[in-house]
């Protein structure tokens, strides 16, 4: 039997895909074995959002590469699509672009059949991602997480923001039908699964490509109906579709959890305008308490960037002020990288390295205060857990899970009680797992 090893670099629409991959191949008769294994196939799904991620990327194929200098080496994604031509090297024999993940396998069979009559020449499947309106039908039936699935239901970004090279990786919108999205959550209700989570590359933008309007909250109404499922999750959120009609619909359905990624990057309206982000401060805002209008201490969080190309110390200050006023649960700092192809890439006034640090550091601390201060306040409170998996913490088995706000608790008991929601009430922080 021959053995695949994969690797996945970036977000959960990568993870998606490459569980989708790896389904593939198990259902083509590979063994799944671990990427630190000896394979004869090596599959990388890619990321290009930095220059980091960039170099990851690289990296990853020269270990492959290095580990069996005999196996197929597969470069799937984002980093190979934006590359546009570029060369990218001698450690890859296969290079699949967004939008054909899908013929994974029948390439590495065009490839193998190459081989047979001794050509070598690199197997090549990238397309113009800006001129495509398809989207790539993949399908998952056992996620690795078995309580909880992503499922990818977009693809694609129009937004264009000035820092973000992924509308030219990942191309204009593409949204996965009702049927096919419904049909997919069925598959995993029976086969044991609680917990879903939308994912998308841009979310909000669901089912715009079908006819100019958002189609989200009506994907979730018929996700809501699926039996067998317990818990829905939405990925990250644009502020732009947190309306009350949307709030309100979303409070109506008790499976929805009240956890909201709210895509924010800078509490500086200035520094908005810069980014092409298309909302105001105020405005953020305002999508903030409508979600706290209609539910009960939900969980917000969001993404900040900090040294963006021009920003003063007034303008972080801004962003502090912000932060403290919006009181998230979880913030995600991240320094400015500058990403060549992008339109920051080429403004002025770039920020220096020791400034973003001080900067990310200060937004770290009050982002650990605003999340103790969260989690604080539900001491004392009665809570549902999906329980997950066991763990050893301060020497105690324990089995842990998370709530519907997406804290990991952990709960002291000798039943095995995985893929499971419980009530479970929070008695001290120590039950609080970070």
């Amino acid at each position: 039997m021959k053995k695949a090893a994969l690797h996945n670099l970036g977000c959960k629409v990568n993870a998606y895909e490459t569980e989708a991959m790896q389904e593939m191949l198990e259902n083509a008769g590979y063994e799944i074995v671990p990427f630190s294994e000896e394979a004869d196939v090596y599959l990388i799904n890619t990321c290009t959002v930095t220059n980091i991620a960039d170099r990851k990327s690289r990296q990853m194929l020269h270990r492959a590469r290095k580990k069996n200098p005999d196996a197929i080496v597969v470069a799937a994604g984002c980093y190979v699509q934006a590359q546009d031509g570029k060369e990218l090297g001698a450690d890859i024999d296969i290079v699949i672009g967004n939008n054909h993940k899908k013929d994974l396998i029948r390439l590495l069979e065009e490839y193998e059949k190459k081989r047979e009559k001794d050509r070598t020449e690199r197997e090549e499947e990238v397309e113009d991602i800006a001129h495509t309106g398809e989207y790539e039908a993949l399908h998952l039936t056992r996620p690795g997480d078995h309580t909880r699935a992503y499922i990818k239901v977009q693809d694609g970004c129009n937004q264009f923001c000035t820092y973000c090279i992924i509308p030219y990786a990942r191309g204009r919108v593409r949204s996965r039908s009702l049927e096919e999205t419904v049909k997919e959550v069925e598959t995993l209700a029976a086969n044991g699964y609680k917990e879903v989570v939308l994912t998308g590359i841009h979310l909000s933008s669901y089912g715009i490509d079908f006819d100019g309007k958002r189609h989200l909250l009506e994907l979730m109404r018929a996700v809501h109906e699926v039996d067998g499922i317990e818990r829905i999750r939405l990925g990250s959120l644009e502020p732009g579709i947190i309306t009350e009609e949307f709030a309100e619909a979303l409070a109506g359905m008790p499976k929805i959890c009240p956890h909201f990624h709210l895509s924010l990057q800078s509490g500086s309206d200035t520094v908005l305008k810069r980014m092409n982000r298309r909302y105001t401060s105020g405005e953020y805002l305002e999508k903030c308490r409508l979600l706290r209008k209609h539910f009960d201490k939900p969980a917000l969080t969001t993404d900040v960037i900090v040294g963006f190309p021009g920003e003063t110390e007034e303008e972080f200050e801004e962003t502090v002020r912000f932060l403290e006023k919006v009181e998230f649960y979880e913030t995600h700092i991240f320094r400015y990288s500058r990403r060549e192809g992008t339109k920051a890439a080429r403004m002025a006034d770039q920020v220096s390295e020791s400034v973003k640090a001080q900067r990310s550091e200060r937004l770290i601390r009050l982002g650990e205060e605003n999340r103790s201060a969260y989690e604080q306040s539900f001491i004392g409170k009665t809570v549902e857990v999906l329980v997950e998996e066991e763990a050893e913490i301060a020497g105690k088995r324990v089995q842990t899970g998370h709530t519907r706000e997406y804290m990991k608790i952990a709960l002291e008991t000798g039943e095995n009680l995985k893929n499971t929601v419980v009530k479970v009430q929070i008695e001290n922080d120590s039950q609080i797992i970070r």
